[in-house]
């Protein structure tokens, strides 16, 4: 992962495979760069006995016991990808031939780790919108989100937005330039997150399949 950029940016969300309840890391061939990123996370302090900036740095460090953690889930990173990965395939298997429901393909150049099973909801094969399973999922207590709002959609980007919550009306908007965003409105709009944890039964998928089923009767 990241072979080929300047830099690569890795999460290690609660949510991720390798987590260390929070922060994340940088990686790349640059030293240079490297170096600085090192320097403003640690609030960009110059080499001097006593504090002195020359620039604004951050306090974003990782304790050594959060490192700690992430290191040794290093060592199960392979086991931790196969399950996630059967969990995917589980999915495939119960629902996959359901009208009005789609996967993520596997680009063929590559092994996803399928960190997060997402489905397409299309209601005029499946019968209900995406918001219909959401909350049927959600009154039997198993969570579900609909897939990440596009940036462009977002209010604090979109100074054109008229119904705006009246608690927003006097925050500054960062326009931004829109090219295309179709692709990403309609996986919004049908996107579904399908609860993937490592940790999940068998019988903790049948009851997610079991009520997105429910529809397809």
């Amino acid at each position: 992962m990241g072979v080929g950029a300047k830099v690569a940016i890795f999460s290690f969300n609660g949510s991720k495979i390798v987590t260390t309840s929070g922060g994340g890391m940088l990686a790349s061939d640059d030293k240079e760069l490297i170096d600085h990123a090192r320097k403003i996370s640690q609030q960009a302090k110059e080499d001097f006995p006593h504090y002195e900036h020359t620039e604004i740095g951050y306090n974003y460090r990782m304790s050594n016991i959060l490192a700690a953690i992430g290191r040794g889930q290093l060592k199960v990173l392979d086991e931790l990808v196969k399950r996630i990965r059967e969990i995917f395939e589980y999915y495939k298997q119960t629902l996959g031939d359901v009208p009005g429901i789609e996967f993520m393909p596997e680009a063929p150049y590559c092994r996803s780790n399928r960190w997060l099973t997402v489905i397409l909801i299309t209601p005029e094969k499946f019968g209900v919108d995406r918001e219909t399973v959401r909350l049927a999922l959600e009154e039997e207590n198993i969570e579900s989100r609909p897939v990440w709002k596009p940036m462009h959609l977002q209010p604090v980007f979109n100074p054109q937005i008229t119904q705006i919550n009246a608690n927003f009306k006097n925050k500054k908007r960062y326009p931004c330039r829109v090219v295309g965003g179709e692709v990403a409105e309609d996986l919004f709009n049908r996107g579904l997150c399908l609860p993937s944890g490592t940790a999940m039964t068998e019988d903790d998928l049948d009851r997610v399949v079991s009520v997105i089923s429910s529809f397809n009767k």
